[in-house]
């Protein structure tokens, strides 16, 4: 029996001594993307998600959860990719990068605008309305249906810091006297006035942001504004600042994954490309896999 035991450890021994190794990438089939609800994200998922299995080989999946939540999920390495860390939004960004929390890979878009737009067909018509403060100029153009006497402004979103900072802006520019500030209900209300309109070829002037599917489907220009100063935003005086959207692994995935990890650090996109992929979905009733 000891024979026996000894001949079948040796053989076993031999066997794993010519087995091939198992590679850092083979221990991961499966990479875990953050989901924090938006189309941009879930676009970007799709894109790197067709790629990590046409290519490398993976499955991938997405965990749902908002922005500080899957922030700390990457950090604890229960999700291994973030491909949209909106970093002006997660207050211990700099703090947790600095600490070595997790893994900064690069830039996927930082040229993410907000502020007030025009259609293309009103600023090639009036060349002279560039700048926010312009609308003074111009009630007329942008009459309010309710209240003929003035001009209309459609603002954000109910709720958001942006809708409020919109309203101090036409405070603080003096538009006010010139212009009635209308809050639409919800992200669809605020489409319908800007699509109506652009369907009619009528002029408007309304809050958006970017990357979105109308941006993508939709020739909007921004009004310009005084540069961005940090002093005065809150209150309405300059530009809306870009935020820096970075692609972010977790320190395990990091040092398992190092192909796919280059990869991703090459991983570069921009609003104006998201854009157009979801007005490719809205125009094709397409889901975010189709689009990628």
């Amino acid at each position: 029996m000891k024979k026996l035991l000894s001949l079948f450890a040796a053989l076993s021994i031999t066997v794993m001594a010519c087995a091939p190794p198992v590679s850092a990438a083979d221990e991961k089939k499966e990479i875990v993307f953050a989901d924090v609800g938006w189309d941009s994200i879930e676009l970007n998922n799709a894109i790197a998600g067709l790629i990590a299995e046409e290519i490398f080989g993976y499955t991938w999946s997405e965990v749902p959860g908002s922005t500080p939540i899957t922030h700390e999920a990457l950090i604890n390495s229960e999700i291994d990719v973030n491909m949209e860390e909106w970093t002006n939004n997660i207050t211990t960004y700099q703090e947790d990068l600095n600490a070595g929390k997790f893994t900064e890979l690069g830039i996927n878009f930082d040229d993410n605008y907000q502020g007030l737009y025009i259609p293309a067909y009103v600023a090639e018509k009036y060349p002279d309305l560039k700048n926010v403060k312009d609308l003074a100029k111009y009630p007329e153009l942008f009459a309010d249906p309710e209240d003929p006497d003035k001009g209309v402004i459609y603002g954000g979103i109910p709720g958001w810091e942006a809708t409020e900072i919109m309203q101090k802006k036409i405070n603080a520019y003096g538009l006010d006297e010139y212009y009635n500030y209308v809050v639409p209900g919800s992200t669809p209300a605020l489409d319908s006035v800007i699509t109506s309109a652009w369907d009619k070829k009528e002029p408007f002037v309304a809050y958006y942001w970017e990357p979105t599917w109308l941006m993508g489907k939709y020739d909007l220009v921004l009004l310009e504004d005084s540069p961005y100063d940090a002093a005065t935003y809150k209150d309405g005086i300059g530009a809306c600042p870009a935020v820096t959207v970075t692609i972010a692994v977790s320190n395990e995935f990091a040092q398992s994954n190092p192909e796919f990890c280059d990869f991703l650090s090459k991983y570069h996109t921009g609003s104006q490309l998201i854009s157009e992929g979801l007005a490719y979905m809205q125009d094709n009733k397409a889901d975010h896999s189709e689009a990628a």
